[in-house]
């Protein structure tokens, strides 16, 4: 809820006038409290996983397989429209009983860490700033969680439900056990607590790092997809092999970026895999990443000379 009685009083207080956007966010927040703000992020994680998975999974039930093949990761895999919804229901349910009820009890959490709701709303660039250090810490963070969900116990226990989609879809992003689901939203939360931000901030980045979620699991690999002009970004095809592999897994456990699992030594199975004459996931080869991988060898090389053991043989 904003402190100001009228916009004329939220100029005088910050000594100039309202941006579009401001005017705007006060005409629709001056009077709702904050815990209503915050509880947006419910509607939005609803929304975001309904609509963002549907364009792929109506083209993959609907458009003929030699359409999709080329771009489909693991093209002899083609789920029933019943399975796709069962999918969706079960994950939909889960997101409500975990996710939205921890929205609900969080808020303490949310105020403690600094997230504002008032005015002025951040710069552009203040908001670019932040989600990059959100991606950053989440991705560091969120890398060693799933190396320890594939210890023996953590897999068995909890992250096997995950990896119950070999081929993955847009919608079984977030499919997971409840306990998975809720450890990983603290490194989602890590870096707003690190750096705190406005709501409209923290709104945005989980609905980047759900969409990003459901790009990566969405099963294919198109090179008009815009992620790829986005340095390190692993992207689907990346990811679609660490569920390929499935519980044995030692690759690719970043969620975002390949800067971790190159550091770590957890990349050389899939780049063995993408060189080598072993069946690929799709029909044609699966392009190397030039780019990335060079960027990558320049960033690690001194470390490899430093901690030459934190590099192991290739892993699968």
């Amino acid at each position: 809820m904003i402190p100001y009685a009228s916009a004329a009083a939220a100029e005088a207080a910050l000594g100039r006038g309202l941006t579009w956007a401001e005017a705007a966010w006060f005409r629709y927040s001056a009077a709702t409290p904050d815990y209503c703000l915050y509880c947006h992020n419910i509607v939005i994680l609803l929304v975001v996983y309904t609509l963002a998975p549907l364009p792929l999974a109506l083209l993959e039930l609907l458009a003929p397989a030699t359409l999709t093949s080329p771009y489909k990761l693991q093209p002899r895999v083609r789920l029933s429209p019943a399975a796709f919804l069962r999918c969706y229901k079960d994950t939909a349910r889960l997101l409500i009983l975990t996710v939205g009820a921890l929205q609900l009890v969080s808020y303490p959490a949310v105020k403690m860490a600094g997230i504002r709701t008032g005015l002025p709303l951040p710069s552009l660039g203040e908001t670019a700033a932040q989600l990059v250090v959100y991606l950053l810490v989440e991705d560091y963070l969120g890398y060693w969680i799933h190396r320890l969900l594939h210890t023996e116990w953590g897999y068995n226990k909890i992250h096997h439900v995950h990896h119950q989609y070999a081929a993955p879809i847009g919608f079984a992003a977030p499919y997971a056990h409840w306990a998975e689901v809720i450890i990983l939203g603290f490194p989602a939360f890590a870096g707003p607590a690190i750096v705190p931000c406005h709501i409209t901030t923290f709104c945005l980045w989980f609905l980047i790092r759900h969409v990003e979620a459901i790009d990566t699991h969405s099963g294919f690999d198109f090179p008009f997809n815009p992620t790829k002009f986005i340095p390190f970004y692993g992207g689907a095809q990346y990811h679609d092999y660490h569920h390929y592999v499935g519980r044995h897994s030692q690759s690719n456990f970043a969620s975002v970026f390949t800067i971790c699992d190159y550091m770590y030594g957890t990349d050389k199975g899939y780049r063995y895999h993408k060189a080598s004459s072993l069946p690929k996931l799709k029909k044609d080869t699966m392009a190397t990443d030039a780019f990335n991988i060079g960027k990558q060898d320049k960033i690690a090389a001194s470390l490899r000379l430093c901690w030459p053991e934190a590099f192991p043989s290739i892993l699968v």
